[in-house]
């Protein structure tokens, strides 16, 4: 048995690796940049090390770094978590030729698996079904606009290489097809390298159906059932739960073993995940289910199958690279209950899920019966602009479907998050949506109703009336008018907007603000007080950086003539693309930027003036 073991990750998957490690009775390393040295997962380590700057390109993801980081600390094994490193065969075969013990798949699992395009053919040949579409070498912008065409719109563009719902893009007619080529090509070579791409039909009712698998060197190998992760906002789940909902007995078994096949034809070691997409229009039917890639490593999601099966998938990822023997064979596993996760982010549905950064002033997570949180972050750490904005993951466990579900809702309302803002409001509401509680879900509800259910709500008079009370002194306050009712009525500001709030009692030792915490939104009170206009804001025409980031393309010129909605400028932050677009009909004004510009939240980048009728 491996007895100490490296973590090449951060956030909550290195803090979840190091539980089941030191639970194991292993030593444990941390490796940390330097945004990362007072980080949960650098004070859970038994040993950390440092590793380079806060980019990730400087730090994570410099394989010589780390592989040094585990000979200097004596560890035996790396572990990389998902994301970063996980699935890259060059650093898994650095990491057995340093002769440490690489906790994943072999290097050439890794490499079959890796590019979408080579793994379909692969599968194909294993008897595994698979989508129509376009997998070839041809890369010419012309010649994939034609086999596009072949196909039949929509098509999905998608990275060989892709993972984490980048580099994909959905294109529904065929004059939009060169433009989301380029930017799904420029966002593959910026994440991963390799601008390559295939073209793939896109499924109307799309339901994501994925099968987790485990391998081991004896040549055993096992599913834990699936899936189903179908709640996703550009192409990024969401919330995922296990099993699947409408999955009979003989579709689970077709599916599960497809998976199984899939695995054993690379000669799989460790845990995986075969990814399928199903055709929901008429229920889950064998026959409609294709796979659609492999992740070699574990997933985001993996918390619902723990759940539903029992086991620790860390400690069987461990115990398979140790050399030993699965834990547990296919006919000893079997289905407990349902399990529902969703992913609490620091954004902010309000302004479009743009990412929210900063300190965690306020952090509170609910908790029911059943719950679980899986966390690299307490109250007064800080999210960054360098990483993945995930606050936590929130898992719920119940005998049904719908008690999974209502136990989620119930954790997402307690929770509360300051001044970062976060989705717990959005994913709460989703676990009501009708279609969600009928099971009946596909990829798209989100980008259906997504936007109603963003829409920030207004906290209820009766959780106002409680937080004015804790700023009231006893005596008579300015602002405050007396009459023979206990009630008083009183000026505040919600968020710097103004506000008039009927309420009964006082504190003693009034607060200068408070927070209102309902239905996992949160506001900030304070008495009322003049509050100055700021210069600069989107309404007048200016268009500012949204949060720190780097301007990619600037797409207009100054002086230029622009229509509501064109393009101006794009933005890439927190890996991710953000557009920015004209407001009104106008002219540009003034250009304050440039391609390559590294920016922070606020500036001013452009301003467009409207024109005179």
């Amino acid at each position: 048995m491996i007895q100490s073991i490296l973590v090449a990750n951060r956030g909550e998957i290195a803090c979840r690796i190091i539980h089941t490690a030191r639970a194991m009775g292993l030593r444990t390393v941390a490796v940390y940049s330097q945004a990362d040295a007072q980080a949960m997962h650098v004070a859970q380590a038994d040993q950390a090390v440092a590793i380079g700057p806060a980019a990730a390109r400087e730090s994570y993801l410099v394989g010589e770094k780390i592989i040094a980081a585990a000979l200097e600390t004596g560890a035996q094994a790396i572990h990389p978590g998902y994301g970063f490193l996980s699935e890259n065969a060059a650093f898994a075969q650095a990491v057995l030729d340093a002769g440490l013990v690489w906790v994943g798949p072999p290097p050439s699992a890794i490499s079959a698996m890796g590019l979408k395009d080579a793994a379909k053919a692969l599968m194909q040949q294993a008897g595994v079904p698979t989508t129509p579409g376009y997998l070839g070498e041809n890369q010419d912008a012309e010649f994939l606009a034609a086999e596009a065409a072949k196909v039949g719109y929509p098509v999905l563009i998608k990275a060989v290489a892709g993972g984490g719902g980048k580099g994909m893009r959905l294109v529904e007619q065929p004059q939009d097809f060169a433009d989301a080529l380029a930017s799904c090509q420029r966002e593959a070579a910026a994440s991963f390298g390799n601008a390559h791409v295939l073209i793939e039909k896109y499924i109307l009712s799309p339901r994501h159906i994925e099968v987790q698998v485990f391998g081991d060197a004896h040549g055993n190998v096992v599913h834990l059932f699936e899936r189903d992760c179908s709640l996703q906002r550009r192409h990024q789940k969401v919330i995922e739960e296990a099993p699947a909902p409408g999955m009979d007995a003989a579709t689970r078994a077709a599916v599960c073993q497809a998976a199984v096949r899939a695995a054993q034809a690379v000669g799989y070691q460790g845990a995986g995940t075969i990814e399928f997409i199903a055709d929901g229009s008429e229920g889950l039917r064998a026959d409609r289910i294709w796979f659609m890639e492999m992740n070699t490593r574990l997933q985001v999601e993996h918390p619902v199958t723990e759940a539903i099966t029992g086991q620790d998938l860390v400690e069987w990822q461990i115990r398979v690279a140790s050399g030993e023997p699965l834990p547990c064979r296919q006919d000893e596993l079997s289905i407990q209950g349902w399990a529902m996760e969703a992913r609490l982010y620091a954004e902010d549905p309000a302004k479009g899920f743009l990412p929210s950064i900063g300190r965690l002033d306020h952090l509170h997570f609910g908790m029911v019966e059943g719950g679980r949180i899986d966390t690299g972050v307490a109250q007064g750490d800080t999210i960054s602009p360098f990483y993945d904005p995930m606050v936590a993951k929130v898992i719920a466990h119940g005998p049904s479907r719908d008690e999974a579900r209502q136990r989620l809702a119930a954790m997402l309302d307690e929770t509360a998050v300051w001044p970062v803002r976060t989705n717990a409001a959005f994913l709460a509401r989703l676990l009501h949506h009708p279609q969600f509680v009928a099971g009946n879900v596909d990829t798209g509800l989100i980008g259906r109703d997504g936007a109603a259910l963003a829409e920030p709500l207004a906290p209820s008079a009766a959780a106002l009336a409680k937080a004015a009370a804790r700023l009231v002194a006893p005596s008579l306050a300015p602002g405050l008018r007396l009459n023979a009712s206990p009630v008083r009525t009183g000026h505040f500001l919600l968020d710097g907007a103004p506000i008039e709030i009927a309420f009964a009692g006082a504190a003693t030792n009034p607060a200068p603000s408070t927070l209102v915490c309902e239905h996992g939104q949160v506001w900030r009170l304070e008495p009322w007080h003049h509050k100055p206009t700021d210069g600069a804001t989107a309404g007048d025409g200016a268009i500012l950086a949204p949060m720190p980031g780097r301007v990619i393309a600037v797409s207009v010129a100054q002086g230029e003539t622009v229509t509501k909605g064109q393009k101006l400028l794009t933005l890439e932050a927190m890996k991710m693309e953000h557009t920015l677009v004209a407001p009104f009909d106008g002219v540009v004004d003034a250009l304050e930027t440039q391609a390559g510009a590294q920016v922070q939240v606020d500036a001013l980048l452009a301003r467009i003036t409207q024109q005179d009728d």
